[in-house]
């Protein structure tokens, strides 16, 4: 399987980028590991939020952070709290923010960590992607380090129902990368869903699509094909946060890469179909500046998770440098004059 994931791979080079940032984000409001209360934990103060899923319900936004409490193992949990999005806009935020963990290592591909949470609704029920940073036991009996993709499903309380992860499946022999990560559902009907996801093969971090089981957690490799691969001045890319639905066929997605130059992470938006064939792509749109964006424990971060319509506006919600967590909003006409027309053979 993996050998014919990179000959698809190998297909596919183009190019469709510019390295050119258009900040379209104008507005930026923080929420630090010191404005939040962990209700349900001993310690209730985290040494670090940030990486956030995020959905919006009856005006209400549901934040889904990664909360870390030890720097010595790095182990992160999810938690989750709720902010009012109209006073949001307005550049409000009440504070402290009640926060409860409800995702934490239990599995021993989990062990060191719950990370990097992508939230959606379906009926009741939330399904959260994440990364499931932990072990396997490899030959002789050793502990060999994977990064899985990571899915639970929890209801409307936030009870965990059940959780695994993703592999790659044939029909007939089932397939791990050394890191699966950074994905996100387009379309979810019963058990069938299509989904993009970021695959390690062959040492390069690329964004794909696929077709999903939610039942049998696995991505049909034929249906694996490659979307957004590097450009020349990456050292990677990956899908960063939840898609939302624009109109039937055309779903809207964040995007990040990381660049060669300063490693710094910078981040762009893409419009797929609903198969996740590429419509339309932009340059960067979102990147760190200044003093509280650019140092953190990993500096010149913005990274993920969640991506927000209200009304005219458009909301990412992203980790800023491993440490807080930023809420950036541009107004949506910004974001789609800015997309450039493409298929997969290039720009159009």
């Amino acid at each position: 399987m993996e050998k014919n994931l990179l000959s698809k791979l190998k297909n596919h080079k183009m190019s469709v980028r510019k390295n050119k940032l258009v900040d379209v984000f104008k507005a930026r409001y923080y929420i630090s590991p010191e404005d939040l209360y962990v209700k349900n934990y001993i310690r209730t103060k985290p040494v670090a939020v940030f990486n956030p899923g995020a959905v919006i319900k009856a005006e209400k936004l549901f934040i889904f952070p990664r909360l870390i409490f030890d720097y010595y193992k790095y182990t992160s949990s999810v938690g989750v709290f709720s902010l009012d999005i109209e006073k949001i806009v307005k550049g409000g935020i009440d504070r402290p923010v009640e926060t409860e963990i409800i995702l934490w290592p239990k599995e021993l591909w989990e062990f060191l960590g719950c990370e990097d949470a992508r939230v959606s609704l379906h009926g009741d029920n939330l399904y959260m992607l994440y990364t499931g940073k932990g072990y396997y036991y490899g030959e002789g009996d050793e502990l060999v380090r994977r990064d899985v993709l990571g899915f639970a499903e929890f209801n409307e309380t936030y009870e965990l129902k059940r959780k695994g992860y993703f592999r790659i499946s044939d029909g007939k022999e089932e397939f791990l990368p050394v890191t699966t990560k950074d994905s996100a559902f387009i379309e979810v009907e019963n058990n069938s869903a299509t989904m993009l996801v970021r695959l390690e093969i062959s040492d390069t971090l690329v964004c794909w699509r696929a077709s999903a089981d939610l039942e049998s957690l696995t991505l049909n490799a034929e249906s694996i094909e490659p979307v957004l691969l590097p450009e020349n001045w990456e050292h990677k890319v990956g899908w960063s946060t939840n898609a939302v639905k624009l109109s039937d066929d055309e779903y809207l997605i964040g995007w990040h890469a990381v660049l060669k130059e300063d490693l710094s992470y910078k981040n762009g938006l893409a419009l797929v179909d609903r198969d996740g064939r590429l419509k339309a792509i932009s340059d960067y749109l979102l990147a760190p500046r200044g003093l509280n964006e650019e140092y953190g424990d990993r500096a010149m971060v913005i990274f993920g998770d969640g991506l927000i319509l209200y009304d005219d506006k458009l909301l990412w919600v992203g980790g800023v440098s491993d440490y807080c967590i930023g809420i950036f909003v541009a107004k949506l006409e910004d974001v789609l004059k800015e997309l450039k027309p493409c298929n997969e053979k290039g720009i159009i």
